[in-house]
């Protein structure tokens, strides 16, 4: 079986300040000093707070004053662990696409039955937009139009598609562009089906769902022409 990274692997995330091993405690707009936590601990707060405002608000509305207050600290803070708005922004779209990442390839890697891959996968799209109603809002429905955050999302969809294009690539024996191809076609069947689901309020069960949508993949699958015996079809 294909070896896969784990974790997000982005060059994109690099581009985010990374988080300190120092404390650091705030005053509020109110006046009040808040609990003095480590700085690594302060951003992951920073990136909740911004998060819920940014869904709530959306990303040209939204304003670091009315984030600092939701966060309970100082505006002066707020800046000294994201210089803007935008980077604060890319930030919260970088924490919310691990989490897509990271599960997508946790699922992966939870079977060497093929099948049980696939179905593993879609339920991880499935999941993540059911369970991390921010993090697909942000993602999949943002208004922000800047063009790195354009990449990073464009990103995280490519780093899903790495994951299988990985194990396609091995398990199959198919050339690299025929490879990513089904790759592609898993990522974006399940995504595409997924936000639908959502989108539809859940009209069916999240698990009658995720069995429409593998029954489909897994029909297509079984029918590409492998290259060696041990493909994708054979499990």
């Amino acid at each position: 079986m294909a070896h896969i990274a784990g974790g997000y692997t982005l060059a994109t995330m690099t581009e985010s300040a990374a988080a300190g091993t120092g404390t650091n405690s705030t005053t509020a707009g109110g006046g009040r000093r808040s609990v003095r936590m480590p700085r690594s601990a302060r951003r992951l707060q920073l990136l909740d707070a911004a998060s819920e405002i940014f869904v709530e608000r959306g990303y040209h509305s939204a304003g670091m004053d009315e984030i600092a207050v939701h966060a309970g600290v100082s505006k002066p803070v707020l800046y000294q662990h994201f210089p803007s708005k935008l980077d604060l922004y890319l930030a919260v779209l970088d924490s919310h696409a691990e989490s897509m990442v990271n599960r997508v390839t946790g699922a992966l890697l939870s079977s060497t039955d093929n099948r049980h891959r696939v179905r593993a996968a879609v339920q991880a799209f499935f999941d993540f937009i059911d369970e991390d109603s921010q993090g697909y809002r942000l993602i999949f429905r943002s208004d922000a139009l800047d063009p790195a955050a354009i990449r990073r999302v464009e990103g995280a969809t490519e780093a899903c598609v790495d994951a299988v294009y990985g194990l396609v690539m091995h398990d199959s024996g198919l050339d690299p562009h025929r490879s990513r191809m089904l790759a592609a076609g898993l990522v974006g069947t399940s995504q595409v089906n997924a936000r639908h689901w959502l989108d539809a309020k859940r009209p069916v069960t999240k698990e009658e769902a995720v069995d429409i949508t593998v029954t489909m993949l897994w029909g297509g699958l079984s029918r590409v022409p492998l290259q060696q015996s041990s493909g994708i079809l054979e499990n």
